[in-house]
């Protein structure tokens, strides 16, 4: 569905150009729906080898769907369902290899296998969840979510 990167440089350097862009587009912008819009969209041109990429905002006591890019999705999660539910429920990241391993995992996409799930915090409190899906195993290592957390934290400075 999405491209492969046509970034150069280090995988590091990379999220620091794509954090760089999302800063310079969001600045000034008060709309959450705006931002979380362009951050999705930055991350679907950004990241290769994905299928879907968006947001799941907290709205009490589950997560509801944001601005993503990719096939329709699952509307509602509970917190501690699923893998952004969990995440939501932890606040803290999680990569997973194989989807179809993870107890409880909610397929909203039969062709996802690994995912990795960044929780949007600001001042301590859960805003939602960034969440990413690939059609590959194991897609996703420790540069991976080095990178989407520190994007992750710039986004929340927007929201």
């Amino acid at each position: 569905m999405f491209q492969t990167s046509h970034y150069s440089g280090t995988k590091q350097e990379q999220y620091s150009l794509v954090t760089k862009q999302l800063e310079a587009l969001a600045a000034g912008e008060l709309n959450q729906i705006a931002n979380l819009s362009n951050a999705s969209a930055l991350l679907g041109q950004f990241l290769g080898r994905i299928n879907w990429v968006g947001f799941y905002l907290n709205d009490g006591n589950e997560l509801v769907l944001g601005p993503f890019q990719g096939l329709p999705a699952c509307v509602r999660i509970p917190f501690g369902k699923g893998v952004c539910g969990t995440v939501a429920a932890q606040q803290k990241t999680l990569r997973v290899a194989d989807v179809h391993e993870f107890p409880g995992h909610i397929a909203c996409d039969a062709a996802s296998r690994s995912e990795i799930v960044v929780p949007l915090l600001k001042d301590g409190n859960l805003i939602g969840v960034l969440d990413i899906d690939s059609p590959e195993v194991n897609r996703f290592d420790e540069e991976d979510e080095a990178g989407l957390t520190h994007f992750a934290d710039m986004l929340v400075r927007f929201l």
